[in-house]
């Protein structure tokens, strides 16, 4: 990736995510009292208010299903501009359909991405110890 791209911060709530991105899994918070996942992560639940939280790892091979999508030709922040055209979409995970993740979608031409699309996650490592969840499509 270019240099220029900003880096995702971790903070009190997402640390955990960004922990486990960095080393190519993906965790998701789930609520202990509910049952509901939730992403992105907070301080509580957003179905029943509950602090009682914890992180479930669900590995590395994460398949999932284009929900919605945009294709932008111009950047939103500084970095991008050599990207462009940019597919960003919401993927709807195969594991745990309620969850929709935010993100772009890679190796993809724009006329070719629709709702419905078969997706996998693929892990960016932007420094020595930074990695970037993206998309791409999936051989089917």
């Amino acid at each position: 990736m270019n240099g220029q791209k900003p880096i995702p911060l971790k903070t009190q709530d997402n640390q955990h995510y960004w922990d486990m991105a960095d080393q190519h899994e993906l965790a998701l918070q789930k609520c202990n009292d509910c049952g509901e996942y939730a992403h992105p992560p907070g301080p509580s639940c957003v179905h029943c208010g509950s602090t009682n939280l914890t992180w479930e790892s669900l590995g590395n091979n994460i398949e999932a299903t284009i929900y919605s999508y945009i294709i932008s030709y111009r950047p939103f922040l500084p970095g991008f501009q050599d990207d462009l055209p940019l597919i960003i979409a919401q993927a709807e995970l195969k594991q745990i359909p309620e969850i929709k993740l935010m993100c772009n979608l890679l190796r993809c031409n724009p006329e070719n991405v629709q709702i419905g699309m078969p997706v996998k996650m693929i892990w960016d490592d932007i420094t020595e110890d930074r990695a970037l969840p993206q998309w791409v499509p999936q051989e089917v």
